[in-house]
């Protein structure tokens, strides 16, 4: 899947449908704003704005889940990393980075830019 390759080469794909213009994440070959097949990948620049996130567990195992608005347009759920929750705001640009996974293939998540 294209995804996972450019995931691999450190890039965010999402797609946009060529018949009604609209993008959409996550990746899905059916438009759901038009239900067309006519969709094609394309590269974020991989910034952003967090639209909600919240921060559960302690210590060391505490993790931020977040929706992340692209400046693309979309929304996606996602991982905020290398930051202090506490310092984390509604609003606050951030930046694409990718973490392994216990597969093979690297994870978009982000960070403040």
């Amino acid at each position: 899947m294209p995804f996972w390759v450019a995931a691999k080469e450190g890039r965010l794909l999402i797609k946009r449908c060529q018949d009604c213009g609209e993008t959409h994440y996550y990746p899905r070959d059916i438009c759901p704003h038009c239900m067309s097949s006519n969709t094609e990948w394309f590269d974020t620049k991989g910034l952003g704005a967090v639209y909600s996130f919240s921060t559960m567990g302690k210590d060391e195992a505490r993790y931020t889940l977040a929706y992340v608005t692209l400046d693309e347009g979309v929304t996606m759920l996602t991982n905020l990393v290398d930051c202090d929750p506490a310092a984390l705001s509604v609003g606050q640009r951030v930046k694409l980075v990718f973490k392994p996974s216990e597969g093979e293939y690297p994870v978009p998540m982000f960070t403040p830019a």
